[in-house]
């Protein structure tokens, strides 16, 4: 298992992100449409690390159950997360293969 990095750092990363952060904003959840057919919600928090600083903050896709878990001020470690970029933003998800610990 590897070590958590800084999220400046994760942003330039596609798959197997390990990283530590608090959550510092989290947006209202929505309904998607999959591509498999049926819905699922989904949300969008922001996550910082370090000095929080713009650098220092990633989107993190929150999917199904997950939505509910994570509140602002939490601590979530994500373990195998990968990077989506959709309109120059780059995102964090935890996706499939990952795992999400909150205030471990």
């Amino acid at each position: 298992m590897s070590e958590n990095i800084p999220i400046s750092d994760a942003k330039k990363m596609r798959s197997g992100i390990n990283i530590d952060a608090e959550v510092v904003s989290k947006g209202e959840p929505r309904t998607v449409n999959l591509k498999t057919g049926g819905t699922v919600d989904v949300c969008d928090a922001v996550i910082a690390n370090e000095d929080k600083s713009e650098e220092n903050q990633m989107k993190l896709t929150l999917w199904g159950d997950d939505i509910k878990a994570v509140n602002v001020g939490d601590k979530v470690v994500i373990t195998n997360g990968y990077t989506n970029e959709f309109k120059g933003d780059v995102s964090l998800t935890k996706g499939k293969f990952g795992k999400m610990d909150i205030n471990p």
